[in-house]
């Protein structure tokens, strides 16, 4: 079993019309990464509304992403 990926990337928005623009960009940085290794998917975590984690993730399958909202 692979252990999670560990690249990430924050991204914080103080424009709210930026904000599919700067998680668009985060994502496809992510891919870029994750293509070599065929194996990681992204997770999007929102904290807030203008507060996301994009993470590189083995429970996530390769070409995938998926959200998931933190209380």
């Amino acid at each position: 079993m692979r252990s999670q990926a560990t690249h990430n990337l924050e991204v914080v928005v103080t424009e709210p019309s930026r904000l599919y623009e700067l998680l668009d960009d985060a994502e496809a940085a992510l891919r870029q990464v994750a293509r070599p290794h065929c194996y990681s998917g992204i997770l999007v975590t929102r904290h807030n509304p203008s507060r996301y984690t994009l993470a590189l993730s083995d429970t996530v399958p390769y070409g995938e992403t998926r959200e998931q909202i933190l209380s």
